[in-house]
């Protein structure tokens, strides 16, 4: 059994970064991806934090990702950006294409970047993040692998598409929504089965479609849609956007990295960014936002001891405090990431 170590931001970005151009990423490219991971790590989202390091790197080896990927942005249109990730590291890509955005919202007050020929780029709050301490507001989405059914089917044909979107507070906060499309992760339907818990049955069904409680029949079947029907039309238009208009994969031509890690999978990603300084000045915006957490915040509570909060507001604490006192990493983590970044030469 492995544990956690404490260790600063600034130490774990560099031995991740580290740990990325021991094995061929250049120096620029390793800081760009090593940033979006442990943006991740301070958020409290371990899951996609450096902890995915050692997976990219072993797709890597196996030539389902190119670590000396070349981005190429194509400025279409003064707002408008095509990014051709290459088959690169989704972070790296990801990075270009929030960099993409942010130029054309600067120059004209929108921007808007597609993305093709990308991989898992991480979670989406690190990217709205970026943005909203820079003073944009920002919707970005991906397409993922197939693991939800259409509404009504039995079948596997969308994925748990991620979709985020952030509003900034100047100097303070910003508003951050990260959500995917399903109920609940398959890492929950995982944890429960190793426990031999049940599940609630609005999670997944079976491989029937038949909505279960068996966390094992529901690993065999299908993620539920959050909100039935509004869900799965959600996924559907996440992927219509990220996938079919920006030129990359969709639906089942989504190739998966856990069945095929050996192949690109054309992930398509698609940021759309809002110079809010353009719709209301700093300090005004600064008074509304105020305002309106005000609102919400003071309503009364349910249960007394679980205050309402802001989309994203219990990221942020984590973020704040783990800056201040260090970022828990699993050790066994910390090894790889040591070993692999004791191959720089």
């Amino acid at each position: 059994m492995t544990g956690d170590t404490q260790i600063t931001a600034e130490d774990l970005r560099g031995l991740a970064a580290r740990a990325l151009a021991g094995n061929g990423m250049s120096e620029e490219d390793s800081a760009r991806v090593a940033d979006v991971l442990v943006l991740a790590d301070l958020f409290g989202i371990r899951t996609h934090g450096v902890a995915r390091i050692p997976q990219y790197l072993d797709r890597a080896r196996l030539g389902g990702v190119d670590l000396h990927a070349k981005v190429a942005v194509d400025q279409v249109a003064p707002a408008l950006s095509r990014v051709d990730g290459a088959n690169g590291i989704g972070p790296l890509v990801g990075s270009h294409a929030l960099d993409a955005a942010l130029a054309s919202a600067r120059a004209t007050g929108l921007g808007a970047a597609f993305v093709r020929g990308s991989n898992h780029f991480g979670p989406v709050m690190p990217y709205l993040f970026r943005a909203a301490e820079q003073g944009f507001a920002a919707i970005i989405a991906s397409n993922a692998t197939t693991t939800i059914a259409p509404w009504g089917g039995r079948e596997a044909r969308l994925g748990n598409n991620p979709l985020g979107i952030g509003v900034p507070t100047p100097g303070g906060d910003p508003v951050l929504l990260d959500i995917a499309m399903s109920v609940a992760a398959r890492a929950k339907i995982r944890a429960a089965a190793a426990a031999e818990e049940s599940i609630p049955d609005t999670w997944a069904t079976d491989r029937d479609g038949k909505p279960t409680t068996d966390p094992a029949a529901a690993l065999d079947g299908f993620l539920q849609p959050l909100g039935g029907h509004k869900g799965y039309g959600l996924s559907v238009m996440v992927d219509l956007f990220a996938g079919v208009l920006s030129g990359a994969g969709y639906l089942t031509r989504i190739s998966s990295w856990s069945v095929d890690p050996e192949r690109p999978q054309n992930l398509g990603h698609v940021f759309f960014l809002i110079d809010a300084s353009k719709l209301v000045p700093g300090a005004e915006l600064a008074s509304r936002m105020d305002d309106f957490a005000g609102i919400l915040h003071t309503t009364p509570p349910a249960d007394p001891t679980q205050p309402v909060r802001l989309p994203g507001e219990f990221e942020l604490a984590r973020y704040h405090r783990q800056l201040r006192d260090g970022v828990p990493v699993d050790d066994g983590v910390l090894a790889r990431l040591s070993e692999f970044a004791g191959a720089v030469r």
